[in-house]
């Protein structure tokens, strides 16, 4: 059932030969990796409005300064990334080149860093995503979660299929988004500047809820509106899912997806302050501007909605492609658990894929599809992973002096000193509303990926041979054999003892006196050559007599003497059929799996009916 499932899901497995034509062309690569950047339009402004509103009508004037300062932003962002995608073109972008350049502890920090990011990106695009579908149609908006959790499955089961199968399947709804949004600024301005400006909605006239506007509340502004940023270091972590010439086609990918973002987000910001829109509960700012741009909810309203809503959904996608490939790096390293390194049935880290997708769903449930308390968390750690890439990229000029290191010299170093400050400003302003859990959070992160890698190299130098094996002389092997009843399961288990050792003995837990003398019967008929020794139960207990005669035995037992347990148990014919009897032995092989000194193995007898 459970490989039926999985096909149908995923799909049929592909040749490890097959990997080199699971790449994506440039105009796959910008919808995949461009759909994170270039869904921050439909929220970054809605962010500094938030936070403006506060103070009344007249701090509203301030959203295209502010805008335009994080388009400044963005261009020196872009433009520093294109030197990870050119010297680092395995991928793994800030992890790896902070790693290699400030060493790795600041490359951990990286890693920590953008992992976060990964995750936040998916519950905010999605629960974003929702907030877009429940504002045009207001009678979903008791099910956020719900639909929030679906199109989370969704994602994870897609790029479950595989790089090229998912490219292709979410290739084009970004195009239909930069489409609408295109529509909508040009619109907008047309009909501004040839029309005049449209009287400006009762909900504009805000009344000031906060006094004393000044530097403290620009920034906070700011910092909301950074969202902007988040997705653009994408594209230098999945260069290795790009086809060849992996770095130029890579390059060009960001560069458009800077274009299409400052024209976006610059041409959403000027158009919400031209007409006037201000935040409202219960609808994004987006759909009001297009209300007002487009003169009502008629078919170019719900265009933009429907691609609003489909491209803050596939936004999470860049997280997919990004998060696994990253995670895999740390794993290799040994810096997360080993499976995360591993290509699955579609040639995709397919581990990392469905640990993205639980623990995605799991925050959307825990902060039930708030776009707005998720959105506190997001940005300190994308801005923290620039910061230290940048730092890097200086470091790596600085040693190795390539031609022209000095203008790349000055772009990563003022990439650095901005995104820095940036840093600081975000996790200053949004402290108490929630990126204290992500300043905690990744230096915890930090300890756990050093306590794998120690418990890895203890691992390693426990197996190791370098110090020469001492092999031990087995003198004696004892089989124990726990048995319920005489069946043909339990004999053909003993049948097997025997073959391994002279040394057999059948236990059995005594809970019934009149069951145990009818087993005692049947024992002799059919296994008199076989010790049976019946333990006694008082309390009903099967695993704790069984446990304490095992104790006793390894106890007593030389250090050339080995115990081993024999689970006799039959194998259902019918997957549903497991639930229908009990997990005895299943709970017996995890309670000594511990044991140092037995080995514990299961035979099995398969039915027939």
């Amino acid at each position: 059932m459970f490989r039926f499932i999985k096909r149908f899901l995923v799909g049929s497995p592909l040749k490890t030969n097959q990997l080199a034509h699971e790449t994506m062309s440039k105009r796959k690569a910008l919808a995949v990796f461009a759909s994170d950047a270039l869904s921050s339009v439909a929220y970054a402004s809605e962010e500094i409005t938030l936070v403006l509103a506060l103070f009344g009508a007249v701090a509203m004037t301030w959203l295209l300064p502010i805008s335009l300062a994080i388009i400044g932003l963005l261009i020196l962002v872009v433009l520093s990334y294109r030197h990870v995608i050119r010297v680092y073109s395995g991928g793994g972008g800030s992890y790896v080149v902070a790693k290699e350049n400030l060493g790795v502890n600041y490359g951990l920090v990286a890693g920590a860093s953008l992992l976060i990011d990964y995750l936040l990106t998916v519950s905010v695009s999605i629960s974003s995503g929702t907030a877009a579908i429940t504002s045009a149609i207001p009678q979903l908006l008791p099910y956020t979660v719900e639909i929030a959790v679906f199109f989370i499955f969704l994602l994870t089961v897609i790029n479950l299929r595989g790089i090229s199968e998912s490219s292709t399947i979410l290739a084009y709804p970004p195009y239909l988004f930069i489409l609408s949004m295109g529509l909508l600024v040009t619109a907008g301005l047309w009909r501004y500047f040839v029309y005049g400006a449209p009287p400006v909605p009762p909900a504009a006239q805000l009344q000031p809820i906060h006094t004393g506007f000044g530097l403290f509340a620009v920034m906070r502004a700011f910092s909301g509106g950074c969202t902007a940023l988040t997705g653009v270091e994408a594209v230098s972590n999945g260069v290795p899912a790009f086809q060849e010439p992996k770095s130029r086609n890579a390059t060009l990918v960001l560069l458009a997806l800077g274009g299409l973002a400052i024209f976006l987000f610059g041409g959403a910001s000027l158009v919400a302050q031209l007409y006037g829109v201000v935040p409202v509960k219960g609808e994004t700012l987006l759909s009001q501007v297009a209300v007002q741009v487009f003169g009502g909810r008629g078919w170019a309203y719900y265009f933009l909605q429907a691609a609003t809503a489909v491209i803050l959904i596939l936004a999470a996608n860049t997280s997919y492609n990004g998060a696994p490939l990253l995670a895999s790096k740390l794993a290799a390293d040994g810096y997360l658990p080993r499976f995360l390194a591993m290509r699955g049935d579609k040639l995709v880290f397919s581990n990392g894929i469905t640990g993205l997708g639980v623990l995605a769903a799991l925050l959307v449930i825990i902060f039930h599809g708030d776009t707005h308390l998720l959105l506190p968390l997001y940005a300190v750690g994308v801005f923290l992973s620039f910061t230290l890439s940048q730092a890097g990229m200086v470091r790596y000029w600085l040693r190795t002096k390539e031609r022209g290191w000095q203008g790349n010299l000055v772009i990563n170093a003022l990439g650095a000193v901005v995104t820095g400050v940036v840093t600081v400003v975000i996790g200053g302003t949004k402290f108490l509303a929630g990126a204290w859990i992500v300043i905690v959070l990744i230096p915890m992160l930090v300890v756990v990926f050093q306590a794998i890698r120690g418990h890895y190299q203890d691992v390693a130098d426990d197996l190791s041979t370098a110090g020469g094996i001492e092999p031990i002389e087995i003198k004696k092997h004892t089989i124990l054999v726990p048995v319920a009843s005489v069946t043909k399961a339990v004999v053909n288990t003993i049948q097997y003892a025997k073959s391994l050792s002279p040394h057999v003995i059948g236990i059995y837990v005594n809970m019934d006196d009149e069951a145990a003398g009818k087993l005692r019967k049947k024992w002799q008929q059919y296994e008199p050559d076989v010790e049976l020794v019946i333990l006694p139960s008082p309390y009903r207990s099967v695993l704790g007599p069984l446990i304490d005669y095992i104790e006793q035995m390894e106890q007593g037992a030389k250090k050339d003497e080995l115990i081993t347990v024999l689970v006799p148990e039959f194998v259902p014919r019918k997957w549903w059929h497991y639930f229908l009897h009990n997990q005895t032995g299943l709970l017996l092989k995890t309670a000594l799996l511990l044991r140092k000194d037995v080995v514990v193995s299961s035979v099995p007898f398969h039915l027939t009916h």
